[in-house]
């Protein structure tokens, strides 16, 4: 949480690559650790709270950054290509860490994951573009009160607030399906570690078809229009995979489900992350996505262990189909009112 007000009036790119910095050199004191004798799972443990820590600060900072070096005009198609980078990491990243410990072990994996953190901040520091040091409008220092500003900013906003508690929702309850799913496709019905990876790496592809359908999509029926059809469209999916069985017919019905989702979720993601920079202030921006950010993680930890809990009572098919009925009711907090001002090449304006 203090990272948000800290970050706000920085240069954000230089925060972008301290950030990376810090997840490198946590990572590398992991395998220096091991080396030593000295690796300790409290060791672990702040590595992993270090690391998500500089990953949100990074985060929110990247996306005060690109909307300071991106034109509005083309602020929707740079979202939708960082969302088909995030997607093409989803699908390839797994498969490819998994195969790098199989060949080298974990210690030489996670040093290869620190370098790439390394390069993230080389490849950063290549951006040739000057950003201007943001300044304080009334001069005063930081205060505990700004803590919470990112909170405050999004709940005074209709449209951030309902965007907020929907997405929140959504996301926390299709996460805290995920390790219901695996304890029920690796146990009960018997499908091997590969089969469990393939039927979710596959519809990966649908977020890149998603983000890139998503500019034409708002071009021609408005942000409006888009986000609420895709986020009533993206919530559909997860009940089905209370249905999953065994054998090849269980892997096509989840291959077919996560894909139609991640197909409706590449599509909105985009779109929402652009009006959320539209409707922030410049000098909001860190600490609003800090956050939405903070929140999320916390909401999808809690959801995630209540349906534990109740897998544990009734079963986790019986807990998967729960969250796919819950799920359902919300695109009620989706607005229903036109208040978007995403701006696309060729858009009339609204």
């Amino acid at each position: 949480m203090p990272l948000g007000p800290w970050t706000e009036y920085r240069r954000k790119r230089p925060v972008m690559i301290a950030m990376d910095v810090v997840r490198a050199v946590a990572l590398l004191s992991v395998p220096a650790a091991f080396a030593l004798g000295r690796l300790t799972f409290v060791h672990l443990l702040v590595v992993a709270v270090v690391v998500a820590a500089a990953e949100l600060a990074f985060r929110a900072a990247s996306g005060a950054y690109l909307k300071w070096l991106v034109p509005p005009e083309r602020l929707l198609a740079a979202n939708g290509r960082l969302e088909s980078t995030t997607w093409t990491a989803t699908a390839l990243g797994p498969p490819l860490g998994t195969a790098a410990i199989g060949l080298f072990g974990p210690v030489t994996t996670m040093v290869a994951n620190a370098v790439g953190h390394l390069l993230s901040a080389g490849w950063l520091r290549a951006i040739d573009a000057r950003e201007p040091r943001p300044v304080r409008p009334d001069g005063r220092r930081a205060r505990a009160g700004d803590l919470l500003d990112g909170w405050r900013y999004i709940l005074a906003d209709p449209t951030l607030r309902l965007l907020f508690l929907n997405t929140t929702l959504v996301n926390g309850l299709i996460m805290a399906t995920s390790p219901l799913l695996a304890v029920l496709m690796l146990g009960g019905l018997g499908f091997a570690p590969w089969q469990y990876g393939l039927v979710f790496a596959l519809p990966c592809v649908g977020g890149l078809i998603g983000s890139r359908l998503a500019n034409g999509l708002v071009a021609r029926f408005g942000p409006h229009r888009v986000m609420r059809t895709a986020g009533t469209l993206r919530v559909c999916w997860p009940l089905g995979l209370a249905f999953v069985g065994p054998g090849v017919p269980g892997m096509v019905l989840v291959t077919v489900v996560e894909l139609g989702l991640i197909v409706c979720i590449g599509v909105f993601n985009p779109v929402l992350a652009t009006c959320r920079l539209e409707r922030t202030a410049p000098d909001r921006i860190v600490r609003t996505l800090s956050a939405w950010s903070v929140t999320a993680k916390v909401a999808t930890a809690a959801l995630t262990a209540v349906w534990g809990l109740l897998a544990g009572a009734v079963g986790s098919r019986a807990a998967i189909a729960a969250a796919g009925v819950a799920v359902l009711a919300t695109p009620l907090l989706l607005p229903r009112r036109d208040r978007t001002a995403v701006t696309v090449p060729g858009a009339l304006p609204r």
